[in-house]
């Protein structure tokens, strides 16, 4: 089971989470030292204890690795159970109660509002796969979906009349989004003139790929990649970018944290005043590059 979820977890690293390359190698050598740990122990990831990674640390331990190594390899185990709990392919969470040193907290990369325009403006919408790629990235800047949301919409969540989508989000809870209106009439354009040719009869998923079924979320990182590359911009770009751009332009634009915070689904809002801190470094940045004295 260990290994059949690795790959899993690292593709979701990269499409939900924009995981660099160091990043991802990080996770995957400290996840493959607890496997092998784990059968040295013969032991299953499936019922583990709070105890047995108490176990763990102190093999860790053990081998003269630094309390830094072990706090990054505990977060690690955390992260993948989140991972398994989500996905469905476990019951509970032995790092629930599970102790580790707190890791610095770095800002999450976001785009400025021109490369958000260029980035939108990159899809041939003259194609029928330029003008379901453009409704996706428009929806997903108007809403802030997480991309495995985005994929995951049916025809009936999105309301074009009124203006909202019913999202299913983490633990499978549903919140209500508004959408804009160029998002709308971007979604409108594909469901009326491609999303017919593009389905399959029996589906009701609303973005589809060119074989007609649901759209991943590995083929849309993709998409944002190439269109990334047209538009010239240079960060780091994946999906998650644009729910990173999404929440900070919202309250720099004044929207008040509760409402960002429902649109985005956190449950806790302390998640969402990260974008706050983004606000604040990029107007210290202004004062450093502008003021005499800066």
């Amino acid at each position: 089971m260990t290994h059949a979820f690795l790959d899993s977890f690292l593709e979701y690293l990269i499409v939900e989470r924009s995981a660099s390359e160091n990043t991802l190698a990080a996770y995957e050598n400290d996840l493959k030292s607890f496997f092998e740990w784990l059968e040295e122990q013969d032991k299953d990831i499936s019922n583990l204890q709070s105890v047995d990674l108490t176990e763990f640390a102190s093999a860790c331990r053990r081998k003269k690795l630094k309390a830094t190594s072990i706090g990054r390899r505990l977060s690690a185990i955390r992260q993948f159970y989140r991972f398994l709990l989500e996905e469905g392919g476990l019951a509970k969470d032995p790092t629930r109660d599970l102790v580790t040193p707190k890791r610095a907290k770095y800002l999450p990369e976001v785009l400025s509002i021109g490369e958000v325009d260029r980035l939108l403006a990159a899809p041939d919408v003259s194609t029928p796969l330029g003008t379901r790629d453009k409704a996706m990235v428009e929806l997903l800047y108007a809403t802030g979906l997480r991309v495995s949301e985005l994929v995951g919409l049916k025809s009936h969540m999105v309301n074009l009349h009124v203006g909202y989508l019913i999202c299913r989000g983490k633990g499978s809870k549903e919140r209500l989004v508004p959408v804009g209106e160029s998002a709308l009439n971007r979604v409108k354009e594909y469901i009326i003139t491609v999303r017919p040719a593009l389905a399959e009869p029996s589906s009701d998923v609303l973005f589809c790929s060119n074989r007609g079924s649901a759209m991943t979320r590995q083929n849309f990182w993709y998409i944002i990649q190439r269109y990334a590359a047209k538009a010239g911009i240079m960060k780091h770009i994946s999906p998650h970018v644009l729910r990173h751009s999404f929440a900070t332009h919202l309250l720099a634009g004044g929207a008040d944290l509760r409402s960002v915070q429902m649109m985005l689904g956190h449950a806790d809002i302390s998640t969402t005043q990260i974008y706050t801190h983004i606000n604040a470094a990029r107007l210290k940045q202004i004062h450093e590059q502008y003021h005499p004295r800066g």
